[in-house]
């Protein structure tokens, strides 16, 4: 059984810049190493990798490059904003069952140039699931996104100055975050309503940065953990999550299109728990788009749907609020790794050491992207 096996023994992370002048290669390695000498491990101990596949260096390059030794355990996990959760519960599995005794998941992303981001590479023709809505004019992720947040408006009569409050209490975290690419630029309700729309109702401010950087982790079982000299990150528990109609970036065919996957994940993440919502003290929820945050919030039961905006408009998500959540100032406001930095956050938190700490923060919930299928973790402290 997992819960319990297994923990986060180190954290890593490169400088984070929109645009950083080395490859994804050199700034991997950097993270990756960063992490091992914050967990006080060789590389020649690493025997498991988990990755994205999305990321482009190879398991080779990296083993190789780092000096690992013999892996007998790799995989990689889909869906982009998807897949950090999903990668390190995967490495995870391979630990407690035995396959192997220390895990590294990384990403190392250039997103700074615009052609690397999928949605730049679009065909005159398509003959994939990209049919059913770039014909329509949805051709990037925001547009997708924009298009529930319409519904959910409509739905439960909100507007955009109830969707500000969102990214305003990020920005807040970032300022207080020295590494945050948005640590020196505050950011109010005047500056969300008047900045250019991007895919109404979505502005420029409820999008997440283009940056460049490079995150890993290092997983170990609970017993080698004890021996190192960290406070470790304890996996709780860990669940994936799709549900069947869904398509990469939206649920609008089904039944209820803001009933996501998120909803499967969390259902079996709490049934595999010993757990519940009221015991989380601190959410690290992904935020490509500051939809995914109430969206989440209410998949995840911390409120009924259709309440998460009017909550967050009352101070829930801030740092004295029930519910502290990306307390680093997550994808919109600190850097764009695809949500890695909410894994680090998260450890950061239970070991009492973040920019923002939340008083006696024992138990971190981190989730992965709300549109897509995805995955998360539950971290507790010792």
């Amino acid at each position: 059984m997992l819960k319990d096996q297994t923990a986060i023994v180190g954290i890593g992370e490169t400088e984070f810049s929109k645009s950083i002048d080395s490859t994804e290669l050199n700034l991997a390695c950097k993270a990756i190493k960063i992490a091992l000498d914050d967990a006080g491990i060789n590389p020649d101990q690493v025997d498991a990798l988990g990755s994205f596949t999305y990321e482009e260096t190879p398991e080779f390059e990296i083993a190789r490059n780092l000096g690992f030794g013999n892996l007998t355990y790799w995989s990689q996990a889909p869906y982009g904003g998807g897949a950090s959760c999903a990668a390190i519960g995967q490495v995870a599995m391979a630990i407690a069952s035995g396959v192997a005794n220390v895990g590294v998941v990384w990403r190392s992303r250039k997103r700074g140039d615009p052609s690397s981001r999928m949605w730049s590479h679009t065909n005159e023709q398509i003959f994939d699931h990209w049919k059913w809505s770039r014909p329509s004019g949805l051709v990037r992720p925001v547009d997708e996104s924009s298009m529930l947040m319409r519904r959910y408006m409509h739905q439960y009569n909100y507007d955009r100055k109830d969707l500000a409050s969102v990214s305003i209490a990020l920005r807040k975290y970032a300022n207080s975050n020295e590494r945050a690419l948005m640590h020196n630029k505050s950011l109010s309700l005047s500056d969300y309503m008047n900045a250019r729309m991007i895919s109404d109702p979505l502005c420029l401010f409820d999008n997440c940065l283009e940056s460049d950087g490079a995150i890993a982790i290092v997983i170990t079982s609970v017993k080698m953990a004890e021996s190192l000299n960290n406070i470790p990150a304890i996996i709780h528990s860990y669940s994936q999550g799709m549900s069947r109609d869904h398509q990469l970036m939206t649920h609008y065919h089904s039944d209820d299109p803001l009933e996501s996957s998120s909803y499967v994940t969390a259902s079996n993440l709490w049934s595999l728990s010993d757990y519940s919502p009221k015991d989380v003290d601190v959410a690290q929820i992904y935020d490509a788009f500051s939809p995914m945050i109430p969206f989440s919030l209410e998949a995840y039961d911390f409120c009924p749907k259709g309440e998460a905006l009017k909550l967050i408009n009352e101070g829930l998500i801030d740092v004295d609020g029930g519910l502290p959540v990306n307390t680093s100032g997550g994808s919109l406001s600190e850097v764009y790794l695809h949500g890695m930095n909410l894994v680090t956050e998260g450890v950061k938190q239970i070991r009492g050491l973040a920019n923002v700490q939340i008083k006696n923060a024992k138990l971190a919930l981190v989730t992965t992207c709300d549109a897509t299928p995805n995955a998360a973790v539950l971290l507790k402290g010792e």
